[in-house]
């Protein structure tokens, strides 16, 4: 959900805007955390079958930090970490719910 539609989904319902449920726009984030999502988004994945995703492919990183040159390296690998742990997390979430679906249609 986008900020706007938050605030038109108040609007016609007649309440409030909460301060701490409007959406985030990209500006809202500080620098380094827009230069890890945006490095996150552009490093491949590492997908196998039946195994599913196993996390990005740091092998580009280097050209990438090059690239956005970000002032505190060691927090945009933090960064880029708690996104990659997240995205595996939420992946094998998915594949454990497929493969119970499975197992009741049988």
């Amino acid at each position: 959900m986008t900020r706007d539609r938050y605030l038109n989904m108040c609007e016609q319902l007649g309440k409030e805007p909460v301060e701490e449920e409007i959406p985030p726009e990209w500006e809202d984030f500080p620098e380094i955390v827009v230069q890890a999502i945006t490095t996150f988004h552009m490093l491949g994945d590492r997908v196998y079958p039946e195994i599913g995703y196993m996390g990005k492919d740091y092998t580009n990183l280097n050209h990438y930090i090059e690239m956005h040159e970000p002032e505190d390296k060691e927090f945009f690998l933090v960064l880029l970490d708690w996104l990659d742990s997240r995205a595996i997390k939420a992946s094998q979430e998915h594949l454990k719910k497929e493969r119970d679906k499975l197992k009741r249609k049988h």
